[in-house]
């Protein structure tokens, strides 16, 4: 049975890495093409909208863009479509291998909300689905006339939802969640508006006919908005990597500051491809708000103490573990070399919350992450990093030997 463990943190390696991958290829497009159009030439005759000379790899490059469509269906038609289905698609199988899979350790937070599997899997999927929704109902909207109100709203909504997930979930699942929901929107952009719109103008040319460019103008208000929420769902997919974002009751704000971050930089980027000017202001304000998340971070707060931590009862998953053969040795060993840095107070220097938000003080602590300490210190050499506290061989031996008899 121990093996499914590793080989479940295998298939989340693989799912993690193509997520990454095609994330790399939608972005990098996303951005190519955003830069493209506000940075063409339209002091231009003929019936393109702009053109753009670029050199690149050694050849020189032409590019013309038509603000509906050209005269004639061209032969050779690029679809952009996959790097962004991929994309979701791979996030939310690492959704399902990672959160939901786990939700015991990485998702349900009962001091929070005390929810059964079942319940924390449909409010996390229902809550994705919902956020297009109330996303797209808005846009389509007499609203979407008005895009600087719209994008203020769109932002309310963000609040919103930061704050309900922070209600419910984990931290480090409430910011992940944020990322999933921001990134449904955008990939929902392109499946059910964008691609539809163009597929209606590529029908229009076939047919003779001379496109609505009503089309056009929709999609590019969709897929601006995808361009400024690119880089908040970056961090908050990364988030789960630092406690220090996550770690903290005011993580909801924190998510909230980094969509504002995002929309400073992008505002910076898109002005000078459109040759507007730099607006250097922006970076001052970037510099300002990583100031406040940073401070938000580090805000002292109560989160409960070992005491209290050890009185609560241990739930079903937890006494599997706490009861299996060897968790007496195991608790020792892991109370002794882990629990100085996977603490509610870090006592080692320089750590200041826990690594990963993975806490390892008490009895429901050590059960509850049996199959992290089996991963990372029984089966393999992670943690502690470079055997800083000097676990021995036998030791690992004893974690590993005590995740199996469980299992």
């Amino acid at each position: 049975m121990y093996d499914i463990a590793i080989f479940w943190d295998w298939v989340s390696f693989a799912v993690r890495w193509l997520h990454v991958i095609t994330a790399m290829a939608w972005i990098g497009s996303s951005f190519y093409f955003i830069a493209l159009d506000l940075g063409l030439n339209r002091n231009i005759e003929g019936p393109a909208d702009g053109e753009e000379w670029q050199v690149h790899g050694g050849g020189f490059y032409h590019v013309q863009k038509y603000l509906v469509a050209p005269a004639t269906m061209p032969e050779h038609l690029t679809w952009f479509k996959w790097e962004s289905y991929t994309t979701w698609l791979s996030g939310v199988a690492m959704l399902m291998v990672v959160y939901w899979a786990g939700s015991e350790l990485y998702l349900i937070d009962p001091a929070k909300m005390d929810l059964s599997t079942w319940q924390a899997i449909g409010i996390s999927a229902g809550s994705l689905a919902v956020g297009w929704a109330i996303y797209d109902g808005l846009c389509k909207s007499k609203l979407g006339e008005h895009p600087t109100l719209l994008m203020v709203l769109l932002f309310a909504v963000l609040v919103v939802m930061s704050w309900g997930f922070n209600q419910v979930f984990t931290g480090r699942a409430a910011l992940l969640h944020l990322g999933a929901f921001t990134a449904t929107i955008m990939t929902a952009n392109v499946a059910m508006i964008i691609m539809p719109n163009q597929r209606i103008v590529v029908a229009d040319l076939k047919a003779g006919r001379v496109p609505d460019a009503k089309y056009g103008k929709i999609a590019k208000l969709r897929s601006t908005h995808n361009n400024y929420l690119t880089l908040p769902v970056i961090f908050l997919m990364l988030s789960n990597h630092y406690p220090l974002s996550f770690g903290t009751p005011y993580a909801w704000i924190i998510a909230c500051l980094v969509f504002l971050m995002g929309v400073t930089i992008r505002h910076y980027f898109n002005s000078m491809h459109a040759r507007s000017g730099r607006p250097n202001w922006t970076w001052g304000m970037t510099v300002i708000l990583f100031v406040v998340i940073a401070w938000l971070s580090s805000v002292p707060h109560f989160d409960g103490d070992v005491e209290t931590a050890e009185a609560a009862p241990l739930t079903a998953y937890e006494q599997r573990y706490a009861q299996a053969d060897g968790f007496e040795q195991a608790h020792d060993i892991v109370q002794g070399r882990c629990a100085m840095c996977h603490a509610r107070a870090p006592v080692w220097e320089r750590v200041r919350w826990a690594p990963k938000g993975i806490l390892l003080e008490t009895r429901a602590d050590i059960a509850r992450n049996a199959r992290a300490i089996f991963l990372h210190a029984g089966v393999s050499h992670a943690m502690p990093p470079a055997n800083i506290t000097g676990i021995a061989a036998e030791d690992r031996a004893i974690l590993a030997a005590w995740y199996r008899s469980a299992n």
